[in-house]
């Protein structure tokens, strides 16, 4: 379930399972936005995107060094590998914030007095397998977690295809697909279908364009594969690309979690 329309007091009032978990629809549950939890605030969800933004910056300019490398090889590649490390940190930084978040969202209640949001325990995982926005989360963050170790991996560049493969190239394809996977079910959370297109709402932009990145992160990692002979020079350089647009896309996609963090507070 992931939009709910209900009639409260004589009001009818719509409740969207991805505002509900970040704390923007405070009129639907009863509580006044200073007496939110703190990971219902707009300091916590922008400062969510911001740490986003710089993880997503750093690829771009892993990837920007890459290419230059590709062309006149004037880079040495354990600094180049160091900055993907770095930008894998604040992927996995936000990544959590947005899965404690999602773990003490609650169950839908119509117009939920704030004690019944700020009191009880605290979680740091949760268990919730039939929200789609927790899912996704969730995935997200495990997907970070292995491209901390492919990016930590790739920095000492183990010899040989079978080694790179093993120790750089499965963990992205898993970070990879975990990506997708996260992205997807934050789709399907914003746009209430399998399919959607709501280009008015600023929710349904910020998870499409992320979904176009895991997309991206995902053609990057299949041609990131090492194999046992030579391959084609363009290869690596289109993957770089891949990656690049794909870091892009969450870019972006963390400047609009900022933006919606904000306008929310001002509502």
């Amino acid at each position: 379930m992931t939009l709910r329309r209900y009639r409260h007091d004589g009001r009818l009032l719509t409740w969207r399972a991805r505002q509900h978990r970040k704390g923007l629809q405070h009129e639907t549950r009863g509580l006044d936005p200073t007496q939110a939890p703190f990971w219902h605030t707009e300091r916590y969800n922008w400062l969510t995107g911001a740490i986003f933004a710089v993880g997503a910056f750093l690829f771009m300019t892993g990837c920007v060094l890459t290419l230059i490398s590709q062309v006149w090889e004037a880079l040495d590649p354990t600094t180049i590998n160091s900055v993907f490390f770095l930008g894998s940190i604040p992927f996995t930084t936000a990544g959590y914030l947005q899965l404690f978040q999602a773990a003490n969202a609650g169950p839908f209640a119509p117009a939920r007095p704030a004690s019944a949001i700020s009191s009880g325990r605290i979680a740091l995982i949760g268990w919730h397998p039939e929200s789609p926005g927790w899912l996704s989360t969730l995935a997200q963050f495990v997907g970070t977690v292995a491209f901390n170790l492919n990016t930590f991996d790739a920095i000492y560049d183990p010899s040989g295809w079978r080694a790179q493969d093993l120790v750089i190239w499965i963990p992205g394809m898993i970070g990879s697909l975990l990506f997708l996977i996260s992205g997807y079910l934050a789709y399907i959370e914003a746009g209430h279908a399998y399919w959607s297109w709501r280009p008015k709402e600023l929710a349904w932009w910020i998870v499409f364009v992320n979904l176009v990145g895991c997309i991206a992160f995902m053609t990057a990692a299949i041609l990131a594969y090492v194999p046992a002979g030579t391959e084609p020079a363009w290869v690596p350089v289109v993957g770089n690309v891949h990656l690049w647009f794909g870091a892009l896309c969450f870019f972006v996609g963390a400047i609009l979690l900022m933006r919606e963090s904000r306008d929310s507070a001002h509502r």
